[in-house]
């Protein structure tokens, strides 16, 4: 393989995790988060993660890459389509039922989650449209670079369908390492489940719809169940029922 596209992993192995426990930290050292600088936040995250998917596509088809090895492409659509809306059901209703299971843990109990939530999940309505554009980036851009760049590469070198879902999904995990050691495992593991239908399909489509739906419903459901705001309106309800 070519120097550039092994530069590549070292960014996405490497430097993206760097830079989110960096971003993170700053994030946890400030006792609160404005509305500006979490809409600053997420314009941020959404123009950075396009720009590296246009630098490694055009690095990867510079060097023969096509679409189909990246899975940007629809082999057969009412299967696709099947397995896109009720796996995206499926895994969207896990992570609420998660999120609601989590919300019923005592604050002090949440660690380190409970600080991130507060700090980067959207508090009102103005927040929540741009962080749902955040979402659609991150499904789309994260699962081009993660299962369609990544693992069309480690396919490309000989290595078994096996050893590419894994180190593609522990390259996922790694880049989410500013979550913790618990979001590197449960990024981990969502990434092999993504990585094995990538395979499965032939297409990166249900892979994105899956990750996007995991995110929006962390965008809308998580600030009702884990941040103050949220679990002030939840305690009223409670009482009024």
């Amino acid at each position: 393989m070519p120097w550039d596209i092994w530069l590549i992993f070292l960014v996405l192995g490497v430097v993206l995790p760097w830079r989110g426990r960096a971003r993170m930290k700053k994030l946890l050292a400030m006792p609160r988060v404005s509305t500006m600088e979490r809409l600053s936040l997420y314009a941020s995250t959404i123009a950075f993660q396009w720009l590296a998917v246009a630098a490694v596509a055009w690095r990867a088809w510079a060097h023969g890459f096509t679409a189909s090895q990246f899975g940007l492409i629809v082999p057969d659509r009412s299967k696709i389509l099947i397995a896109a809306v009720v796996g995206t059901a499926a895994i969207a209703s896990l992570q609420w039922l998660n999120l609601r299971r989590m919300g019923r843990i005592p604050v002090e109990a949440r660690g380190s989650l409970q600080a991130i939530a507060e700090r980067i999940l959207p508090q009102s309505t103005v927040e929540l449209l741009p962080y749902l554009a955040l979402a659609i980036t991150a499904g789309l851009c994260e699962e081009f670079l993660y299962r369609g760049f990544a693992m069309a590469v480690l396919l490309h070198v000989g290595l078994p369908a096996w050893a590419v879902v894994l180190l593609s999904s522990v390259l996922f995990g790694l880049a989410h390492s500013y979550q913790g050691r618990g979001g590197i495992v449960m990024t981990l593991l969502i990434g092999l489940i993504l990585g094995t239908s990538r395979l499965a399909y032939g297409s990166l489509v249900p892979a994105i719809l899956w990750h996007g739906g995991v995110d929006v419903v962390a965008g809308t459901a998580g600030p009702r169940y884990l941040t103050p705001r949220g679990a002030r309106s939840q305690e009223r309800k409670n009482v009024i029922h």
